[in-house]
């Protein structure tokens, strides 16, 4: 999820195509669904939260990860990013409209994320047995 990583659009690339390898779509497919950016964006959904607050909320995200993800969504335009001239500074995070958009289409996926969790473990077991 490197934050200069934009391909050039090629003449005659749909940009909205993800199915495309050369597509601009699916750089932001990997910055919406990787691992840390999915969380990132749902803990957002229920309102502004600083840094640490997000790192408390997020089990497991290094700060390093949290930054660098931070930094990447922010650049997409999905995440505003609001400096408090204090001492120090105080750094919040916001989602903008565009990042609300996405977080409503989001929360949809989670939802059957939790109610379908235990039947893929479920699954995930069964295949295991089977295979050793």
């Amino acid at each position: 999820m490197s934050v200069g990583s934009q391909a050039p659009i090629r003449a005659g690339v749909d940009s909205g195509d993800a199915f495309n390898s050369d597509c601009p779509a699916r750089e932001v497919l990997d910055h919406i669904t990787s691992r840390w950016g999915v969380l990132i964006l749902a803990a957002l959904g229920s309102g502004p939260l600083r840094f640490s607050g997000l790192a408390v909320m997020i089990g497991g995200i290094s700060e390093k990860m949290l930054s660098q993800t931070l930094r990447t969504l922010v650049r997409d335009g999905l995440v505003g990013r609001t400096v408090e001239p204090t001492t120090p500074p105080r750094v919040s995070y916001e989602l903008t409209p565009l990042g609300q958009g996405l977080v409503q289409s989001l929360g949809q996926l989670l939802d059957w994320i939790r109610a379908h969790a235990a039947e893929v473990v479920d699954a995930q077991e069964r295949h295991d047995g089977q295979q050793g």
